[in-house]
C-alpha cells in the first residue's frame, strides 16, 4: 500500500484514495495523507534516468534530465491546493447514480509546497513559436480508460502555462516528490484541477490547439444532465480548466454526536485560478440564519483557506449544518446540487451539508 495512514480507499488496480475529513484541517497536507487520483499503474522510474522532451511549436527541442533542470533553470517553491475535479461526487448521489465513478468525498482535495522550476523558464529557453497557443504534457501512464487504451496526457493555454505559479516540480513538502503523487517530476498547475497537473510527465508540446489526448478532449467535460457519457465524443460538454469555487465542513464529521448550544464548525474553502476567497457564512439551522466564519489568512495566493465558525444548535436534533463560500468577483457557491448533477459527477461545488445529532449528546 502506497500510504501509512488509513486512507478512505475508492479503487485499488488504479489506486485512488481521500485521507479522511480531519487530516485536512492543517494548512499542509502531508504525502501521507495527500489524495491520490491515478488512471493507471503507478509507472516505476528512476530520478537518474528519467528526462522529458520539450517538442512542437518551439525553436529548440530539447531533452532534459533531472539534474539538467536543476543546474540549467532557477529553483521555485509553491504552496498550492491540489483538487479532483471530482470532488465532492458523493454529494451528487442523493440526485441520481453515477455508475462507474468513484463516489469522493469532501477529500479529494489537498495542499502542498511544491519546488521545482518554473514550466514558463523552460518553455522561454525553448523558442515558443508565436503561432503557439496550449502547451501539451504526456505521461507514460497507460489508462485502460480511453479507447484504445492511451498514456495519461492534458494541456493547458499557453498563458496559464508560462505563468509564474506553474512548476516542472520534483519536491513535496520539502522532500522528494514520491512516485504516487507523481515523481520524478510532475506538472503542477495551481487554480486548475488536478487532472491538469500532469503525473511522471516525460513530454511537453507546444501546440496550435488544445491536446487529442482522451483524457483531454473526451474525458474531464462537463456533459448536459442528458447525455450519455459512453457515447460522448472528442469536444463534447464543457472542457474543465480552473477550479470552481469551493468549501466543505471538516468538523464535525457526518452523524457526529454534539451537544446543544453553541458548536465549533471548521472547514476549508478553495476559490481556483487567479480569485480568492471572501467570505464563508455557516448556518446551523437549515440556511434560516446564518453566521460568518473567521476566515484564516490565505498561506499563498493559489491555497485554500480555512475556517471556523460556532453556531447554535437548539432543539433536540437531528441538524444539518451548511457552509458557502463567496469569492473576490462577489460570486457564491450555488445551493443545490441538483441543479449541478452531470453524468460524470464533476464539479459538485454546492454549499456544503453536514447532518449532526446534537440529541444523543448527552448519552
Amino acid at each position: 500500500m502506497w500510504h501509512k495512514r488509513e486512507m478512505v480507499v475508492h479503487e485499488s488496480d488504479p489506486y485512488n484514495a481521500e485521507p479522511p475529513r480531519n487530516r485536512l484541517l492543517a494548512p499542509l497536507t502531508d504525502a501521507d495523507s495527500f489524495y491520490v487520483r491515478n488512471h493507471g499503474p503507478v509507472p516505476e522510474l528512476s530520478p537518474d534516468t528519467w528526462s522529458v522532451a520539450v517538442t512542437g511549436l518551439v525553436s529548440e527541442p530539447v531533452t532534459l534530465s533531472l539534474g539538467q533542470l536543476q543546474a540549467r533553470f532557477a529553483q521555485h517553491t509553491v504552496l498550492a491546493t491540489m483538487q479532483c475535479a471530482g470532488n465532492r461526487r458523493s454529494g451528487f448521489l442523493p440526485v441520481r447514480d453515477i455508475p462507474g465513478e468513484d463516489p469522493w468525498g469532501p477529500g479529494a482535495t489537498s495542499t502542498a509546497r511544491w519546488t521545482g522550476v518554473r514550466l514558463g523558464d523552460v518553455l522561454r529557453a525553448a523558442g515558443v513559436h508565436d503561432a503557439a497557443r496550449h502547451v501539451e504534457f504526456a505521461a507514460p501512464e497507460v489508462s485502460q480508460l480511453a479507447d484504445p487504451p492511451q498514456p495519461y496526457g492534458g494541456s493547458v493555454p499557453l498563458g496559464k502555462a508560462l505563468a509564474d505559479e506553474v512548476l516542472l516540480a520534483w519536491g513535496m513538502n520539502g522532500a522528494p516528490l514520491p512516485p504516487v503523487h507523481g515523481g520524478p517530476v510532475r506538472v503542477v498547475v495551481p487554480g486548475y484541477v488536478g487532472a491538469r497537473s500532469v503525473k511522471w510527465v516525460r513530454r511537453i508540446t507546444v501546440r496550435a490547439d488544445p491536446s487529442e489526448n482522451y483524457f483531454q478532449a473526451t474525458a474531464y467535460r462537463v456533459l448536459a444532465p442528458e447525455e450519455d457519457p459512453d457515447a460522448a465524443g472528442p469536444g463534447d460538454g464543457i472542457s474543465l480548466g480552473p477550479v470552481a469555487l469551493n468549501c466543505d465542513i471538516l468538523s464535525p464529521e457526518p452523524d457526529e454526536r454534539v451537544g446543544t448550544g453553541p458548536v465549533l464548525v471548521r472547514g476549508y474553502a478553495h476559490a481556483g485560478d487567479d480569485r480568492r476567497v471572501a467570505r464563508v457564512d455557516v448556518s446551523g439551522d437549515g440556511g434560516r440564519t446564518w453566521c460568518r466564519a473567521d476566515l484564516d489568512a490565505a498561506p499563498s495566493p493559489w491555497a485554500w483557506q480555512h475556517w471556523r465558525a460556532t453556531v447554535e444548535l437548539a432543539g433536540p436534533g437531528p441538524h444539518t449544518l451548511l457552509a458557502r463560500a463567496w469569492d473576490s468577483t462577489g460570486a457564491c457557491q450555488p445551493e443545490s446540487a441538483a441543479a449541478l448533477w452531470n453524468p460524470k459527477g464533476y464539479v459538485n461545488n454546492s454549499w456544503a451539508r453536514v447532518p449532526v445529532n446534537p440529541a444523543a449528546a448527552a448519552d
